[in-house]
């Protein structure tokens, strides 16, 4: 009895030991091969910065969801779980706004009004086909600020598995990006080049705006470089990165040489730059045609020295974005989609962050890139289809071409390479070269900054319609909404992001479905071998059981 009492004991005290630990020390264990549930450092970090409640209402909720996206909402509530296991000020949700019909229109009209649009949905059960209504977004707010957190991962073309595998992939990016904004404050500044015959405010609107959520932004021109230019350079860099979109008028030595030093003192820099004169807005007149000639700003040598050149060429795709023509006068006209090969489709072939689960991006006219020899290193970032073809200038491009047959052995020239990530340290383009102006502290060599050059200036330009200015990206016409407008803004994180808040975007993680077609066919099978099996199991062990016992006791 002592010993039983002893035993007993000592458990208990074993027992009180191991409880606390267990609140002193915090382990969770993730046995996923790809590691699905352990967060990245740089969103722990985010989340341990909330100080006080987060509460995130999250819109995946409904009994008519088809079967992937009840799995995208089971992915996003664990991925939310692991949110609070770290920090109990994070609270979520899981909201019905269309449950009731009687504030169904209200909560519809309401969503819609904070840019949360819906989307419909094929449910395909028991060999029959519904439509279904879902709203994939999630609103997080925190000390009386709201930011929307977007569920769904559009891809051109695919199916609704794929679209549930690349929200799955995106879900922890979207939630630490969405709680980043609500907790860190801005900090990075970043400015607009004017002067060079850039795009108008209007066109590059969506961006811009898009950008306000993370920096501060701000117009800066060079036109004071000739007089006083040790000012121009130090007033450009306060800013932490400089935009450079779709210039269209020469660049000076003295401009260029500022440009040269401020990437030399480690400026990050997005330049969307064009080697031939063209648009597909100057066609829309009277012949449905115009010119694209060769186009120099005067920074090829600027740009050979870092290690890419952009060439005077028209990259033509196979694999392009249709062009909308009107056809008929007045009432009677009617809008049809032509292939249009000047409108190449581009996507990211490497799991790098900025490109990693991103869809296809638009480009008009684009001219292809070369990398060349130099101290930065490079990763190509976006490539054409590999049935591309190029084409000199002077060249006349009519809007008749639509009717153009189109031959695929003449698309023979491989991918084209259209965006270009520059890392490293840079050579000045003014190295061992008479200096167009005098400043103090010149420098030869760079400290380690970033570059993206794109070879096509209309990637960040929106239309503009009578309702004012369209999301980047966005046809109209189609419906359809291309990547530019992401990768943009990567592009923008990625160059400014010193946390490794983007990296998250590389994460790959294998999302497992079941085959639709195969339950239907074997619904019936499986439910009466879940039924039967353990009956007949059970019988088994009882026949086996009374066999022995019968057999023990007889004797």
């Amino acid at each position: 009895m002592n010993k039983t009492i002893k035993h007993i004991g000592l458990l208990i005290i074993v027992l009180i030991a191991i409880n606390i630990l267990a609140n002193k020390v915090y382990k969770r264990f993730d046995l996923t091969s790809d590691q699905r549930y352990t967060l990245n450092q740089s969103a722990l970090d985010i989340i341990n910065k909330v100080e006080s409640p987060v509460v995130i209402d999250v819109f995946l909720e409904g009994e008519e969801f088809p079967s992937e996206f009840r799995k995208l909402k089971t992915e996003t509530k664990q991925l939310l779980e692991e949110f609070s296991a770290y920090n109990s000020n994070i609270s979520f949700n899981f909201i019905n706004p269309i449950e009731n019909d009687a504030t169904r229109d209200q909560n519809i009209k309401q969503l819609n009004d904070r840019g949360l649009t819906p989307m419909q949905l094929t449910v395909k059960e028991n060999g029959k086909s519904s439509q279904a209504v879902i709203f994939p977004w999630a609103l997080a707010s925190y000390n009386e600020q709201t930011v929307k957190i977007p569920l769904v991962k559009n891809t051109i073309g695919a199916t609704q598995q794929q679209l549930v595998t690349n929200s799955v992939q995106h879900l922890e990016y979207a939630f630490a990006d969405g709680l980043s904004k609500l907790v860190n404050p801005k900090r990075r500044k970043i400015a607009v080049l004017r002067g060079n015959g850039q795009l108008e405010n209007r066109y590059i609107a969506d961006y811009i705006k898009t950008l306000k959520d993370y920096y501060y932004i701000a117009p800066f021109t060079l036109d004071s470089v000739s007089k006083n230019a040790e000012s121009t350079l130090k007033k450009l860099q306060d800013f932490d990165l400089i935009i450079n979109a779709k210039p269209t008028e020469v660049f000076t030595e003295e401009e260029k040489y500022i440009l040269d030093q401020y990437t030399m003192n480690g400026g990050k820099s997005l330049w969307l730059l064009e080697k031939v004169a063209m648009d597909k807005d100057s066609l829309y007149n009277d012949l449905g045609k115009n010119v694209a000639i060769p186009m120099d700003l005067n920074l090829t040598d600027f740009f050979f020295k870092y290690g890419v050149r952009i060439n005077p060429l028209i990259v033509s795709s196979m694999y392009s974005a249709p062009i909308t023509l009107a056809s008929g006068e007045g009432s009677n006209s009617q809008f049809q989609s032509y292939p249009w090969t000047y409108s190449p489709l581009a996507k990211g072939q490497s799991n790098h962050p900025i490109v990693n689960n991103l869809d296809f991006l638009r480009f008009d006219f684009a001219n292809p890139m070369d990398t060349l020899k130099s101290t930065t290193k490079k990763t190509i970032l976006l490539q054409s289809a590999p049935l591309s073809k190029l084409e000199g200038t002077p060249r006349e491009i009519s809007l008749d071409m639509v009717n153009d047959k189109l031959d695929p052995k003449l698309f023979n020239k491989g991918p084209q390479t259209l965006a270009v990530l520059l890392e490293n340290r840079f050579t000045s383009a003014y190295k061992n070269r008479v200096k167009p102006v005098k400043i103090s502290g010149n420098k030869d060599e760079s400290v380690p900054t970033k570059m993206v050059v794109i070879s096509d200036g209309d990637v960040i330009k929106n239309e503009v319609s009578r309702k004012g200015v369209e999301e980047l990206g966005f046809d109209k016409y189609t419906g359809q909404t291309f990547g530019n407008k992401e990768f943009l803004v990567n592009v923008a994180n990625y160059l400014l992001d010193d946390t490794g808040l983007i990296n998250i975007r590389s994460k790959d993680i294998a999302v497992a479905f079941l085959n639709p077609e195969k339950i239907t066919e074997q619904k019936t099978k499986w439910q009466l071998l879940n039924i039967l099996l353990p009956l007949i199991l059970l019988g088994v062990f009882g026949f086996i059981f009374n066999y022995f016992r019968r057999k023990k006791y007889a004797k």
